[in-house]
Order: structure tokens, then sequence, then C-alpha cells
């Protein structure tokens, strides 16, 4: 029941667009369906981490309102860098790239990070309802945290693969013009969220 629950939990956060879908789909136009499964490594990797912290005491601080500010202030930041990026280097972007492209700093798994840490929301949900569902699952010891967490992983990997397929069918039809349209459109999307929560930290950083 726990990783049936974790499953549909966490589908119905992932199901919600932000930085990550945005990554997802320009992503998947150019590696085709792998992007998807390799953004979600990096989510899965980062999510570990804060699991191990939260059983470790850290859930008080993340309901910290300074905490929450602070991460949409620095994401913010982060994510106006990515839109930025993408909008400025969609006109040397093609279809027809080298696939070593995959070695560059900005690989999927690590954009995979940036994208998910970088969305106050992101916290929120943790602070709230991740820290809630976990807290019941360690009342099951260890198989109980580890049916919560896969659960969870496996609906986010479930619903991006699923993302990554249809963009990535989609590209057999798309010429480089339009791709580049599609990381311009993305960029921009990604800028939006920088922006806004940019403006939200406001109102947890300032008194």
């Amino acid at each position: 029941m726990l990783f049936i629950g974790s499953f549909t939990l966490a589908l119905s956060g992932a199901l919600m667009p932000g930085p990550l879908l945005t990554v997802c789909v320009a992503d998947s136009a150019k590696r085709g369906f792998i992007a998807g499964p390799l953004l979600i490594s990096g989510h899965a990797v980062l999510e570990l981490a804060l699991v191990v912290a939260v059983i470790f005491g850290l859930g008080p601080i993340l309901e910290m309102g300074a905490v929450i500010g602070a991460i949409a202030l620095c994401g913010g930041a982060i994510l106006v860098w990515m839109g930025t990026g993408m909008i400025r280097g969609a006109s040397k972007t093609s279809l027809n790239m080298e696939a070593g492209c995959d070695q560059k700093p900005g690989n999927p798994v690590i954009a995979g990070i940036f994208a998910s840490i970088s969305n106050p929301y992101w916290i929120l949900w943790w602070a709230t309802i991740g820290l809630g569902y976990l807290t019941a699952a360690k009342h099951n010891g260890a198989p109980g945290v580890a049916a919560f967490f896969f659960g969870h992983i496996l609906a986010d990997l479930a619903w991006y693969s699923m993302i990554s397929f249809g963009v990535s069918r989609g590209k057999k039809l798309m010429s480089d013009r339009i791709y580049q349209g599609i990381i311009r459109f993305c960029g921009a999307l990604l800028l939006v969220f920088g922006a806004w929560f940019l403006y939200t930290s406001g109102s947890y950083l300032i008194w």
C-alpha cells in the first residue's frame, strides 16, 4: 500500500508543469527517449539525498520561511541563467549534431538536479506532503522507506519517459528551425519560472 500510495501521490506532482518538464521537452527533441530517464536519474539522486537528510532531522529546517526563500532566490537565478543560455544558443543547435555533446557539462543528469532543486515548490512539497508520507513510511522501518522512495521515483520515471517518447517520436517530422523554436520557447518558459521564483522569494525573505 505504501508503494501504491507513494506512486499515486508522486504522479499527481509530476503531472504539474514546471522547470523539469520544460527541460525534458527541450532535451528530448535532441537526445530522444533517453533524455527523460537521464533527467530523472539526476532527480532521483537529489531526492535520495533529501530523503536521507529528512530521516536524520532536516524536516523542520525545510519548513522555515528563510530556507524556502533562499532556495527560491537561488533557484530563480539558476533558471534565468539556464533560460538565457538556451535562448542564446538556440541558433547554433541542430538535430544532426554529434551525440558527443552528451559529455558536455550540461548533461541531462546534471540538468535534472538543477531543474529540480531550483524549484522552491519542490522543497515545499517535501516539507509538507512528502515529509508527512515519509514519516508514516518510517513506522515500517527500512522496507517502508524503500517502498515510499521507489514508488515516488517510478512515478516520475514513468511520466517523464512518456514525455520523452512522445517528443522523440515527433522529432522525425521536425526541422532544425522548428527545433530551435522549441528551444527558444522552453528557454523563455525557464525565464518566466525564474522570474516568478525570484519574485516569490521576497515574500519569504522580506518581513
